[in-house]
């Protein structure tokens, strides 16, 4: 790795965690420089203004964690799980959302900037419902929606309990079989009777 790439890696980090600590205002590109030990004037060069760095930031976390989480449209409980997961092992994801629904969109699609960002989504779950999979009485990017919401149902942002690594395996264990279990009532179709799972 060069210098140029190296010093740009160590920005993007420090920006990382200044975003999730402080939002998109209350960020300071002299704390970015210096937790990356770096030149200020390198941010503009590499990223144009602090609007540009949390962009990339916050693409970059959710290309590395949401996007590397192979979606299965045949299994929506055990997807939901393993973002749940995600969600667990990476509370500076959640805080970029967050600050991303705040700040940047309040309203809309949150990744309106990358327009058709979950149609491949929205494809598969279509097609999921005309095999069969899944109830087809609900639109397929609603299902989507919903799949996320509750998947996040105790992450960073949760309004009754935000989950944390320091509790029981028993306590996540049970919410992974909640969420599974809510998720197959509401969009898995049942196997009918003679049909094979």
């Amino acid at each position: 790795m060069g210098n140029s790439t190296a010093t740009r890696a160590r920005l993007l980090a420090a920006a990382t965690e200044e975003f999730a600590t402080h939002g998109i205002a209350g960020a300071r590109v002299d704390r970015i420089a210096a937790t990356a030990a770096s030149n200020k004037s390198l941010i503009y060069s590499y990223f144009g203004n602090k609007d540009t760095l949390f962009d990339v930031a916050f693409d970059t976390r959710v290309d590395t964690d949401i996007e590397n989480i192979a979606f299965t449209p045949g299994d929506l409980p055990g997807y939901a799980v393993k973002l749940y997961d995600m969600y667990l092992g990476d509370p500076t994801l959640v805080r970029l959302l967050t600050w991303a629904r705040l700040e940047r969109t309040p309203t809309g699609p949150l990744f309106d900037r990358r327009p058709g960002h979950d149609d491949e989504k929205f494809v598969m779950i279509a097609g999921a419902q005309r095999a069969g999979l899944l109830v087809d009485d609900v639109d397929a990017a609603d299902i989507w929606s919903m799949l996320i919401a509750l998947a996040g149902t105790w992450a960073q942002a949760a309004i009754i309990h935000t989950a944390d690594r320091s509790e029981p395996e028993t306590d996540h264990d049970r919410r992974r079989a909640a969420l599974a279990a809510t998720v197959r009532r509401a969009f898995c179709r049942p196997v009918q009777k003679g049909e094979t799972s």
